[in-house]
């Protein structure tokens, strides 16, 4: 099953305890092992497998890094990086703050022929 924003957070919290699930039987790693390298207790570790909504973050790295997993990562949440206009216009330097949404850009003016 392919993740996107259509499908609910328990949805995608199974689809992902379901890749965990795989990632650790493809290496023959069993969950008492996995939970032991990764520090959590084996009923996490069957909770995260599980799609447990109440499953914590910090676990799920814990279990990636032991399978191999945390480099892809950058996959799931890539690094914003500026075009290369906001470039020339930032000359280099960070975006610090951003402006939110503007209260009138849904509110445009009806366009006029200049009979003001």
């Amino acid at each position: 099953m392919k993740i996107n924003a259509q499908l609910t957070d328990e949805a995608v919290l199974r689809e992902v305890g379901e890749r965990l699930t795989a990632a650790r039987v493809a290496l023959n790693l069993t969950q008492a092992h996995v939970a032991e390298e990764a520090g959590i207790s084996k009923r996490t570790l069957e909770r995260l497998e599980a799609g447990a909504v109440s499953s914590q973050f910090p676990s799920i790295l814990r279990v990636c890094r032991v399978l191999g997993l945390l480099d892809r990562l950058d996959l799931f949440l890539p690094e914003q990086k500026p075009g290369p206009m906001e470039q020339l216009k930032r000359q280099g330097k960070p975006r610090q703050r951003a402006s939110g949404k503007r209260e009138d850009a849904g509110k445009a003016k009806p366009w006029t022929w200049g009979e003001d």
